[in-house]
């Protein structure tokens, strides 16, 4: 029969599992610690079952007690979860196990996702990641100031991954506090996050020849310093103040040689403000720095542990004097085994050592940054998002929002992402080319330096339920630019290009308003015909002078009224014949003067010609003239003045006196048949000689006749 192993009460190295109190025992336990690192235990553990079932212990949580008793400086708990589990050859008639026991955290290892994250502080977005992943033993000792992170991006990386990089750039770290039958994350981020060492915090040194001492103490202690950078520069570019990039500098002063090599500058330094770009600065410094002085040594203390503080007290020499002070436990490797079988004296052989390193309390721990930050190494393609409702969601820099294709928790809305800069084909001082993506248009997106947290859309394109304007099979000789009005309008702006060999074609199409404007001349030669359809009113102006050439015929047809006011003077020469041809009236109105001057023949053709003025009508040739005036009728010629009828010629006066005189000649009367001259009171022959002859007979009548 195999031999006994002692009960779990009997041993100074128990192990609590899911099978039960005795079904195994523990043999050993060996494992590592860090500040800001998973720690890992090994078990070797024994059994009189060699069938348990793997499944029964994976994921289980174990707590391992070394020391006796239930707590005080003579136990130590180490508590976790078995990640693994494998069988090994039989010891003593005992089946042989090794179990790998590790923290809570290390199960995001196991969970890898993409998400976004925004308006959240580091230390936020941790807690919340844990919660989210259903862990709550965390106790925050952080007392730094944390700014909201606009925009913070799980890429493709485990969630365990995504939580330490962060941590280690913001220069956060943990360790864990075991207790029996649990551990704790203890976040931290300076000298204030770790307590003394409990149950005392000073520990002596005694040299290893001073022998076994009843009392814990180190009794290996060994010092290193090495040379660090001692600047660190971090510069950054802020596109919203372009010419000034944000740049912040830390220094350390060391008593050993130094020169302008130690000093490092990182671009960029994923920051937006200078008091992030000061923080992160001395961060990377103190990262370095925490390197410049460590100590490593051995131990029997098992209260020790990462994270504490403990005062280093020299009793009796055997190290420098100025070693003497307080230190922070930054990792711990522990090492311990038992002799599990009975024994005449009841001893079961327990032993343990345990190993350490530290830095001086007066120094700043920060993580070293291992851990890798994803790069998104090509494009990508996004959807524009935006508030449900609108087509156009975007901010006075003309940044949008998108939604990634990989993220599965955004909505697709106005929250889905930060404010992303858009590429153009040209970008100046308030001039340059803009075409903002709208809602539900896919975009190509890149990443600055292949960071996930600064995307920028360098590209569009077409897809299934965004069609190109025109069909590429049947029209790819078209090539356009195309609008879509905004707000669910169904118009459209255009500028169309058809490169078909004879059916070449520019077109432009405004859906509303057409506005050219040229600060100096405008030139446009059409080599065949011009078409101008306008289906509304036309309005032109010209403020100088307008020049116009017709090569040919000029035709104009105006359907309605026309109206032309020329405030100046309006002159219009014909080389050929000119026509009017008016259907209706034709009136015309003359402020001043007209003249009508015609070198050869002047035509007036009527059915009936008014000429009406006011006060003279005069018509003139040569010395010749007629004159109509208000008062009278004035006919004067150097010539011949000839009355021809073919019928009466009548010459009236019914108010005043008719008379015929020639002055210097003949005044003659001849009737063709008949000549009479009738007064109605007297009729008078008066001359220096009257001669009255009747060829045939003359007769002379009236109620008296008188003859002298």
């Amino acid at each position: 029969m195999p031999p006994t192993i002692l009960p779990q009460s009997e041993r100074s190295i128990a192990v609590q599992t899911p099978l039960g109190e005795d079904n195994v025992a523990i043999q050993s336990i060996y494992g590592t610690e860090e500040l800001g690192r998973l720690f890992q235990y090994e078990l070797e553990l024994l059994s009189t079952d060699d069938k348990i079932d793997f499944d029964t212990l994976l994921g289980q949580n174990v707590t391992v007690r070394i020391g006796v008793g239930e707590d005080g400086p003579d136990v130590r708990y180490v508590n976790g979860y078995i990640s693994r589990v494998s069988q090994h050859e039989y010891r003593n008639g005992y089946a042989v196990y090794r179990a790998t026991v590790v923290p809570w955290l290390w199960f995001l290892t196991r969970q890898s996702d993409c998400a976004i994250f925004q308006n959240m502080t580091i230390p936020d977005i941790i807690k919340k990641v844990f919660k989210d992943a259903g862990f709550t033993d965390l106790d925050d000792k952080l007392s730094g100031s944390y700014e909201e992170r606009e925009y913070c991006v799980q890429y493709r990386e485990t969630t365990f991954n995504y939580v330490q990089r962060l941590m280690e750039q913001e220069g956060i770290y943990y360790y864990f506090k075991h207790e029996n039958g649990k551990h704790t994350l203890v976040l931290c981020d300076g000298h204030d996050s770790h307590p003394e060492l409990a149950d005392g915090s000073e520990i002596p040194y005694y040299p290893p020849d001073q022998g076994i001492r009843d009392e814990q103490y180190i009794r290996s202690w060994s010092q290193q310093k090495q040379v660090q950078s001692l600047e660190y520069e971090l510069a950054d570019f802020d596109f919203e103040n372009p010419t000034a990039p944000v740049v912040a500098k830390a220094r350390k002063s060391r008593d050993h040689a130094n020169g302008p090599w130690e000093a490092m500058y990182d671009y960029p330094g994923e920051y937006v403000t200078a008091t992030e770009a000061e923080n992160y600065a001395t961060i990377r410094l103190q990262e370095l720095q925490a390197r410049y002085a460590q100590i490593n040594g051995q131990c029997d203390v098992l209260r020790m542990h990462v994270g504490a503080r403990f005062t280093l007290t020299i009793p009796i020499g055997g190290l420098r004097d100025d070693q003497g002070g307080e230190y922070i436990i930054v990792s711990s490797g522990l090492q311990a085994s038992q002799d599990l079988f009975s024994s005449g004296d009841g001893g079961d052989g327990q032993v343990y050592s345990l190993g350490f390193s530290v830095i001086p309390a007066t120094e700043v721990f920060r993580p070293a940054r291992t851990t890798p930050k994803p790069i998104i190494q090509g494009p990508q393609t996004a959807i524009v998002a935006g508030k449900d409702g609108e087509e156009i969601w975007t901010d006075e820099h003309g940044r949008v929002k998108l939604q990634f294709h990989w993220d599965r928790y955004t909505k697709g809305d106005e929250n889905s992402s930060c404010w992303v800069r858009v590429s153009q084909n040209w970008a100046g001082k308030r001039w340059g080319v803009f075409f903002l993506p709208r809602i539900g248009q896919e975009v190509i997106v890149e990443f600055l330096e292949g960071d996930p947290d600064r995307p920028i859309i360098t590209g569009r394109v077409y897809n299934g339920q965004n069609m190109p304007p025109y069909e590429p099979k049947s029209m790819g000789t078209v090539s356009t630019i195309k609008s879509s009005s905004s707000k669910g309008g169904a118009g459209f702006n255009e500028i169309r290009f058809e490169d078909k060999k004879d059916e070449e074609q520019f077109f432009i199409h405004a859906q509303k308003n057409l506005d050219i404007r040229v600060l100096n001349d405008r030139f446009e030669t059409i080599m065949n015909d011009r078409h101008l359809v306008v289906e509304n009113d036309k309005f032109e102006h010209i403020k100088n002078n307008r020049d116009e050439i017709v090569g040919a015929d000029h035709k104009e047809k105006i359907e309605k009224d026309r109206h032309l006011l020329v405030e100046g003077n309006d002159s219009t020469k014909v080389v050929g014949e000119q026509t009017l041809e008016v259907d209706a009236d034709v009136h015309q109105v003359f402020g001043a003067n007209i003249s009508t001057e015609v070198t050869d023949q002047s035509s007036l053709v009527a059915d009936t010609a008014v000429i009406k003025c006011a006060t003279n009508i005069t018509l003139k040739v040569g010395e010749s003239y007629i004159a109509i005036q208000s008062d009278g009728i004035k006919i004067a010629t150097n010539g011949q003045i000839v009355l021809e009828a073919n019928g009466d010629i009548a010459v009236t006066s019914k108010t005043g006196a008719v008379s015929l005189e020639a002055t210097a000649g003949d005044l003659t009367g001849k009737g063709g048949i008949n000549l009479a001259l009738e007064g109605t009171a007297t009729a008078e022959l008066k001359s220096l000689s009257t001669t009255v002859d009747g060829s045939a007979m003359t007769t002379i009548s009236g109620g008296v006749v008188m003859i002298n």
